[in-house]
């Protein structure tokens, strides 16, 4: 179990992190969101012993995480971490990158595991390209490979998937998620993307102004979000009378004594976004179809 007990952490005379406890089990995802500044890369930093606590503990079992004061060489030989600046050497290849650390001793056996990961990462006619020649989000799947090779008891993931287009990011993360559960290799990310989180995260932590304001599994955070700051995660969202409701929880119907009017339509795939003007606020509502601007429209709330 990893176990963070009361850690807090300033930058200067800045608050980063204040009073933050959580324990993630063994196995376990483990989702960390909030905005821009609110501490996530810096709270996985912390766990991998980057800087030093003044206040607080980090413990993963019987092994306490300590910071550059008490270590020469930053991070423990269980827990891999990705940045969003990819540690790669850049003049070698994919498959040499991945196998760097893996032992000559075995070659058989490191090649096949070099092999193993270019496949979960999807990068097998990439091989033997040295990693200069590669995209951004090519070489952001080599640094996800390359902190899987010795099999990490924990993975930090920042923005993991933030440099990977979306003709790859769906399946990569299906790849990723599922190795890392069958492995029962304890993950944290911190993310922006709700994509990241809905499918895969076992719970959710929501950071806000240097703390922890909620916890919980996707589905009940989703459906309860509370706070606007947790719903603008999910998706468009309207806030009526102090209750959030999503854009699909808004639906036009033919008869109601609550009238709106279409101000433009937004063509989602297989939906339209309708920004409609309800009372003197702005609503987003989920349609089947595009609306004429000006158009007054009937609408329900539903919970």
């Amino acid at each position: 179990m990893l176990e963070v007990k009361g850690i807090s952490f300033t930058y200067g005379s800045t608050p980063i992190l204040e009073n933050i406890t959580f324990s993630v089990d063994k196995g376990a995802n483990l989702a960390i969101i909030g905005e821009s500044g609110s501490g996530k890369s810096t709270l996985l930093n912390l766990i991998y012993g980057q800087f030093d606590l003044k206040h607080g503990e980090i413990w993963w079992k019987d092994q306490q995480i300590l910071g550059p004061a008490f270590n020469l060489v930053v991070g423990y030989n269980f827990m891999k971490q990705v940045t969003q600046e990819f540690d790669l050497m850049p003049f070698t290849t994919v498959a040499e990158n991945i196998g760097e650390f893996l032992s000559n001793f075995y070659p058989e056996e490191k090649a096949s595991r070099i092999a193993e990961l270019i496949k979960v990462v999807e990068l097998e006619p990439f091989a033997n390209v040295k990693v200069k020649n590669l995209s951004g989000g090519q070489k952001q799947r080599v640094a996800l490979a390359r902190a899987l090779a010795k099999e990490p008891e924990i993975l930090l993931l920042d923005e993991p998937f933030s440099h990977i287009d979306n003709f790859k990011k769906q399946s990569l993360r299906r790849n990723i998620f599922g190795y890392l559960k069958e492995c029962r290799i304890t993950c944290l990310v911190a993310t922006h993307d709700k994509d990241d989180v809905l499918s895969f995260a076992d719970e959710i932590l929501v950071l806000h102004e240097h703390e922890i304001i909620r916890r919980g599994a996707p589905e009940i955070l989703y459906h309860n979000p509370k706070l606007p700051l947790i719903a603008s995660f999910f998706g468009e969202f309207n806030q009526i009378n102090d209750k959030i409701y999503y854009a699909d929880q808004i639906q036009i119907i033919e008869q109601s004594d609550h009238i709106a009017t279409v101000e433009q339509s937004y063509f989602n795939g297989n939906s339209w976004l309708v920004k409609a003007l309800f009372d003197g606020q702005t609503l987003f509502i989920r349609s089947e179809k595009a609306i004429e601007k000006n158009s007054s429209i009937q609408i329900q709330f539903s919970s």
